[in-house]
């Protein structure tokens, strides 16, 4: 189903990305937390293919989803830094095998979210989408019980951080439910004091996961494919089993 949609909302989540928001027109269009869509732009051949990184529970409220879009020669992508603007017409399809869709019978599990750079997108959704099942629980004692999640996300440096103030806005609203470990890999500066507790220099390692293992958890990874293959080997490594372990591949 091709959908057609309006862009509502532009801004700039970093230096090199900015974020869409699009009201979707057809009330049917739905997607699963971690899900990409096919984008399709009037005099563009060219198809982009992005991940969405709001919640379910967003496009069901309010009839929106987001997107956030890293600045390339990729044509889609340099439409949307150079000439996308408010109401833009678009469409969207929805499209991907990558994403956290419990049921309210299911066994709970705990995630551990592994990002790299914009690979940060569908997890966020999926972080989002963990919130909204906390939130449910919370308030109407239904639904499906989610255990923990933590995120581990890993960039260049702080300010490549994407949606870092609403990860710790998450992780503060919901104490030992949601956490997060900031990694940086090429940073110059100090980062602001807000950050500095949950940043560590250096890759991800065996160290930072090896405490998230159980038979309960699923690991859900996006970055770059050396990154995704590296870390995939570290953790069968430590003894996870391949089918709890799922990965996005992007470029």
């Amino acid at each position: 189903m091709i959908s057609k949609a309006k862009v509502c909302g532009i801004t700039d989540e970093s230096e090199t990305v900015k974020r869409l928001r699009l009201a979707v027109t057809d009330k049917e269009f739905t997607f699963k937390a971690g899900q990409w869509v096919d984008f399709f732009i009037p005099g563009v051949a060219v198809v982009g293919g992005f991940s969405i990184c709001s919640s379910p529970g967003l496009l069901e409220q309010e009839g929106v989803l987001e997107l956030a879009i890293k600045r390339t020669a990729h044509l889609p992508a340099h439409w949307v830094h150079t000439q996308c603007a408010l109401d833009s017409e678009v469409a969207l399809r929805v499209g991907g095998n990558f994403f956290f869709d419990p049921q309210p019978s299911d066994i709970p599990v705990n995630l551990v979210l592994i990002a790299g750079g914009v690979g940060i997108n569908p997890l966020f959704s999926i972080l989002l989408h963990v919130a909204d099942l906390h939130k449910t629980q919370e308030n109407k004692g239904i639904g499906y019980t989610v255990g923990t999640a933590n995120l581990f996300y890993s960039a260049k440096n702080s300010h490549e951080l994407l949606f870092r103030k609403q990860i710790l806005g998450l992780t503060n609203a919901f104490p030992g439910k949601i956490a997060c470990s900031f990694h940086v890999t090429q940073q110059n500066s100090q980062s602001c004091e807000k950050l500095q507790p949950y940043i560590k220099e250096g890759r991800i390692s065996a160290k930072d996961l090896e405490k998230c293992i159980s038979k309960d958890t699923l690991w859900y990874i996006c970055g770059p494919p050396p990154m995704i293959e590296s870390v995939s080997k570290l953790l069968g490594n430590l003894g996870v089993a391949p089918k709890n372990i799922f990965f996005e591949k992007w470029w």
